[in-house]
C-alpha cells in the first residue's frame, strides 16, 4: 500500500521519500517506482529505519515533509491462537503499529507545517476480528483512539487513519498460500462491491486525507463494506 501511494504521488509531481527496514527492499522499491519515468528519480529518496526504535525516527525529524503516512505492520506474526500466541509476537504487533506511528507524532509530526497531515493505517480487524487475530484487532482499534488524541493536540496539523479491509498485496502469499484465491474469492462474493481492494484504492484514499484541509480526527473506511457483513 505504501508503494502504491509512492506511485501515485511521483506521478502527480510530488516529492516523496520512503522509509523501511530492509534495505533490500527498499532498493527494489526505488527501481520499481522510478522505471516507469526515469525524471521521478529525483523526486525520490529512500531511508533505512525501523518505525518502532526511536533513535531513527528522530533521525528523519530534519528534513522538510508537508505529510507523512505510516503504513508498517509485521502482518506475518500478527495472527496465531491465543495459546500459541507469545508475548514476544504481542509486543512486536503493538510496537510496530502502536508505539511506531506514536514516534512518528512525536518527531515529526510537531514539525510539520500547519495544513499538514499523518495518516496511520489501521484495518477492518478492528470492526470485524476473528480467532487468532487478538493482538492485531486491539493494535488497530487503539491506533484510530490515538490518532483522535493526536489531532487534537498537534492541531492545525491534522491527523487521519485509513482502516482497510482485505487488500490484495504480497503479505497474503504468506498468510494464505496456495489457497489465497480461494479466499479471495469467498471474501469478494460477501462484500458489497463483489472483490477485494487493490493497494491503488488505499493509495487514492490515503491522498483524499492529505488533500483535504478539513479532515482530522477521522477514520476512513475503504474495505468494500466488510463492515457491514
Amino acid at each position: 500500500m505504501g508503494l502504491a501511494l509512492a506511485a501515485r504521488l511521483l506521478r502527480t509531481g510530488h516529492r516523496v521519500t520512503i522509509a523501511g527496514r530492509s534495505a533490500a527492499r527498499l532498493a527494489t522499491a526505488h527501481q520499481e517506482l522510478i522505471a516507469p519515468d526515469g525524471a521521478a528519480a529525483g523526486r525520490l529518496a529512500t531511508v533505512q529505519v525501523d518505525v518502532g526504535v526511536e533513535e531513527q525516527v528522530a533521525a528523519l525529524a530534519g528534513a522538510p515533509y508537508d505529510h507523512v503516512v505510516v503504513t508498517a505492520v509485521d502482518a506475518v506474526g500478527a495472527y496465531a491462537p491465543l495459546p500459541a500466541f507469545t508475548v514476544e509476537a504481542a509486543r512486536t504487533v503493538l510496537t510496530t503499529k502502536i508505539l511506531g506511528p506514536w514516534l512518528v507524532a512525536k518527531h515529526l509530526g510537531t514539525a510539520l507545517p500547519a495544513g499538514g497531515s499523518l495518516v496511520f493505517t489501521s484495518g477492518a480487524a478492528a470492526y470485524r476480528p476473528g480467532p487468532g487475530a487478538s493482538m492485531i484487532a486491539t493494535a488497530n482499534g487503539a491506533l484510530e483512539s490515538l490518532a483522535r488524541s493526536l489531532a487534537l493536540e498537534l492541531a492545525p496539523v491534522r491527523v487521519n487513519v485509513v482502516s482497510p479491509g482485505w487488500v490484495d498485496t504480497p503479505i497474503w502469499d504468506t498468510l494464505a498460500g496456495d489457497a489465497k484465491d480461494e479466499r479471495f474469492a469467498a471474501m469478494a462474493a460477501r462484500l458489497p462491491t463483489g472483490r477485494v481492494g487493490t493497494p491503488d484504492d488505499i493509495a487514492q484514499a490515503m491522498v483524499a486525507l492529505m488533500d483535504n484541509g478539513f479532515i482530522t480526527g477521522t477514520v476512513l473506511h475503504v474495505d468494500g463494506g466488510h463492515r457491514l457483513v
